[in-house]
């Protein structure tokens, strides 16, 4: 698994609840030390690990802990970068929404390691979408929820956003679009360079 994840969930933890919360949570894992570089590859096995671990240092279910790294990865100044190739997808958040059937795609051209889980786009009318998230790594639906509620504040939009399916296969979210422009979104230029 490449570094950047395991990089992703020490900034998470180390941020939100501090370094030796992070410490903790890597002893528990069993992993042997507690600093990931993002440029490396690890064990697949590391983040699962640092995942049940999260859940019992930290006292939280998977699913909450899923959607706020979503969360976080899109609105954390750390991750500004993640956050421009999201917008990327589109002027408005309907756009972004169909531009997710190629995001595993788009990540590879800057990461050519990381290898995101799948995602579907099934619209249903109306402002109605269904996506469908592959379920190798658990929880990533939530994280995807996590995503698009930050997303969807960034573009200015209102959501309503629920997990209604999950299997061992894929996890489904539906979303639903309230209102296209409900807010000001988050300044977003082309050609600037955080």
């Amino acid at each position: 698994m490449n570094g950047l994840v395991n990089r992703s969930l020490q900034l998470f933890v180390e941020q939100t609840f501090g370094k030796v919360v992070w410490h903790e949570v890597t002893r528990q894992a069993g992993i042997g030390f507690s600093d990931f570089e993002g440029m490396m590859r690890y064990e697949d096995t590391f983040m699962l690990r640092l995942l049940d671990a999260m859940e019992l240092v930290l006292d939280r279910r998977r699913a909450e802990l899923m959607e706020d790294l979503g969360t976080f990865i899109v609105s954390h100044h750390s991750f500004e970068r993640v956050r421009r190739l999201l917008r990327f997808g589109g002027v408005d958040f309907v756009d972004f929404l169909h531009s997710l059937d190629d995001l595993d795609e788009r990540v590879r051209l800057a990461v050519p390691h990381l290898d995101l889980p799948k995602i579907e786009l099934h619209a249903t009318g109306d402002g109605q979408f269904m996506l469908h998230c592959d379920a190798r790594v658990p929880g990533y639906g939530h994280l995807m929820i996590g995503v698009l509620r930050a997303m969807a504040d960034d573009y200015g939009a209102l959501v309503m956003l629920e997990q209604v399916s999950q299997t061992a296969k894929v996890e489904i979210i539906s979303v639903r679009l309230v209102e296209q422009e409900f807010a000001v979104g988050r300044n977003f230029e082309l050609g600037a360079c955080p």
